[in-house]
């Protein structure tokens, strides 16, 4: 394995991983969401502070974070008849482009939680399992409340999934069972707050259910409007 397709691997998706949508996507809204809620420049707190087309919005570009070196990582080390080398070149790409989004060197240093740019990473090695767990994690914010906590259950799932296939696919390779327990590491170190609050029973909740309502009623409104506006020109 050539040493510097690891080199533009690693340092191309830690860049990517640099990228924070969610600060994009509020600032185009003329909002700074780093200073805002939580500050994290994440999913959940847009979800809280913009409403759910934002919080959707960057989920989907947070994923991409992930997706994009991981598929980059597999590819540029042979792809399916490369087998264990290739595995290697996605786990290093997504675990590259996860440092990024938690320590992005453009920011000091102080990103954000990663949980959208780990499944953006899973969801390139099992896109079927992904989607199943995925709307699973919808059913579970219908019900309850607590996002981090659905973050962490998600990404433990989807880690021992992956090492029990991968397993069975690499004969245990050491490396890539490496890879996929630094990628736990980080997302259980970057949620290590929010564990705590969530024991001392002070998390702060999402309210799924309130911002799908919220949305309708614009939607609602917006049509009502339309209509009277109608009516006068009737």
């Amino acid at each position: 394995m050539e040493w510097w397709k690891f080199l533009i691997l690693i340092v191309g998706s830690y860049l990517i991983g640099n990228i924070f949508f969610a600060r994009i996507i509020s600032r185009a809204r003329h909002y700074d969401i780093s200073k805002s809620g939580s500050g994290n420049p994440g999913t959940m707190n847009m979800l809280r502070n913009l409403g759910l087309v934002a919080g959707l919005m960057t989920l989907v570009c947070d994923m991409l974070k992930g997706v994009i070196p991981a598929l980059a990582g597999y590819y540029l080390f042979g792809g399916e008849a490369a087998g264990i080398n290739a595995y290697i070149g996605m786990f290093t790409g997504g675990l590259s482009a996860l440092i990024g989004n938690i320590f992005p060197v453009f920011y000091n240093f102080k990103g954000g939680k990663g949980a959208a740019v780990v499944y953006g990473i899973y969801f390139a090695v099992q896109p079927i399992m992904g989607l199943i767990i995925f709307v699973c994690g919808i059913i579970y914010l219908l019900i309850f409340d607590y996002a981090s906590l659905l973050s962490f259950l998600m990404i433990t799932a989807f880690t021992i999934y992956e090492g029990y296939d991968l397993g069975i696919k690499t004969g245990g390779n050491i490396v890539i069972s490496c890879l996929l327990f630094a990628i736990f590491l980080l997302v259980f170190y970057a949620h290590r707050k929010n564990i705590f609050r969530l024991l001392v029973g002070k998390e702060n909740g999402v309210n799924f259910r309130g911002k799908i309502a919220e949305l309708k009623n614009k939607k609602m409104n917006k049509a009502k409007k339309e209509e009277e506006k109608l009516k006068e020109i009737g």
